[in-house]
């Protein structure tokens, strides 16, 4: 007797178009998500990167004076 009756069961007919893109907004739309929050962080880090590559740093200074006053491959001396 359950034979007959488990396909009608589990048939509930077509999806409403709203219920269907309802289903697709929940299949996808965590990703998309997850996207977008990978995209703003990964700015947010590259802003920083760049923020702290500004900063002077004294030891950079100072290699940097190191490297000019090296003679230019030329063998003439640096422009001060």
């Amino acid at each position: 007797m359950l034979r007959p009756l488990l396909p009608t069961v589990w048939h509930m007919g077509a999806l409403h178009p709203i219920e269907q893109v309802l289903t697709l907004l929940l299949a996808f739309g965590p990703f998309a998500v997850l996207g977008v929050v990978v995209w703003l962080r990964r700015r947010e880090d590259d802003a920083q990167d760049a923020a702290e590559d500004d900063a002077t740093d004294p030891d950079d200074e100072v290699a940097r004076e190191a490297e000019g006053a090296r003679p230019s491959r030329d063998g003439t001396p640096p422009v001060s």
